[in-house]
């Protein structure tokens, strides 16, 4: 009986020490695996690697609050991509260059029957990907394509984030039904590019401040003010506008607020100046039939703010009118 006794307990103490050695050999692997995930992905700080060296091993740990912010930063400067449609790319790499590096390599083409063909020719698996492409004339339909192309590559091709830079937002001018049985085209270009996965966009001097709201909740939308680069220039003496003398002036009723903010930024630099408005009547698209004009003009330099030009026909008939009404310039 204890013969037996003594052969099941040195068994038993074998089975122990081979079942300890499987699992510190399991822990080694584990411990292995999670290193090298460590390196490939960026990390440093992983609890389980081995220090490469006894030097390694005795150095501090930095976890300053400095330290963290500068390595966040390199991180996220790493994660910048920046790729430009075929719509400008001059705007692009000069946006490119502003923010310190180079356009991201990208090959777009076309089929025999006029199809977009692209292909991304960098890895952005993980990365924040910002796509400039006006979806400006000419060609507005084909920009429009090749920016949902982008933004549904960028998807597919598993990007962290993909943010769309429109400085010039197409059909941003159908933004209401003025009349029956039309198209409210804003809010279906929006949805188009929610619908393709783009997490953010980006635009310049949108024609009415609500096409934000056709984006839902998830897919912030900023209206970048451009009047802002032209303000100095106004307020500086080499224009010589005169204090008192100066009129901002709206051509229509739906860009006043945009002619309002600019007065104020005159203001704000030192030149007081008034605000007009031109109340224009369309006979039918681009064509204006009459013009009124709210606000005295008479002696007065007159800026005339507005968004887009088009065939440029608003435009002249407004300074004829400011002419009629006494407009200095």
């Amino acid at each position: 009986m204890k013969t037996m006794f003594n052969r099941l307990r040195n068994r038993t103490m074998q089975y122990c020490k081979s079942s300890t050695t499987a699992k510190i050999s399991m822990f080694g692997a584990s411990a292995a695996a999670i290193s090298s995930i460590g390196i490939m992905g960026g990390f440093t700080t992983s609890v389980l690697a081995a220090p490469t060296s006894k030097y390694a091993a005795n150095r501090p740990m930095q976890t300053t609050d400095d330290n963290v912010e500068d390595a966040y930063i390199r991180h996220r400067w790493r994660s910048l991509k920046i790729f430009s449609g075929s719509a400008n790319e001059e705007l692009a790499s000069q946006i490119a260059n502003i923010m310190g590096t180079k356009l991201s390599a990208i090959k777009i083409g076309r089929y025999a029957d006029g199809e977009i063909a692209i292909q991304i020719l960098e890895n952005v698996r993980g990365k924040d990907v910002y796509i400039v492409q006006p979806t400006c004339p000419p060609g507005v339909n084909d920009n429009l394509m090749e920016l949902i192309l982008l933004i549904s590559t960028m998807r597919r091709a598993s990007a962290h984030s993909i943010t769309a830079v429109l400085p010039y937002y197409g059909y941003a001018r159908q933004d209401r039904k003025m009349r029956s049985r039309v198209p409210i085209s804003a809010a279906d270009v929006a949805k188009l590019l929610e619908s393709v996965g783009v997490d953010r966009v980006i635009a310049v001097d949108l024609h009415c401040g609500q096409i934000q709201g056709f984006f839902g909740p998830e897919t912030p939308c900023d209206n970048l003010d451009g009047s802002v680069v032209a303000l100095p220039y106004f307020a500086s003496r080499e224009v010589g506008l005169s204090e008192n003398k100066t009129v901002v002036v709206s051509p229509d009723a739906g860009g006043v607020y945009r002619a309002k903010q600019f007065r104020e930024g005159l203001n704000a630099m030192g030149l007081n100046a008034g605000l007009a408005m031109i109340i224009k009547q369309r006979a039918e698209a681009n064509k204006v039939s009459q013009m009124d004009l709210v606000g005295d003009v008479d002696g007065c330099d007159c800026i005339i703010v507005d968004d887009m030009i088009d065939t440029a026909g608003t435009l002249c008939k407004a300074g004829n009118e400011l002419k009629k009404r006494g407009a200095n310039r």
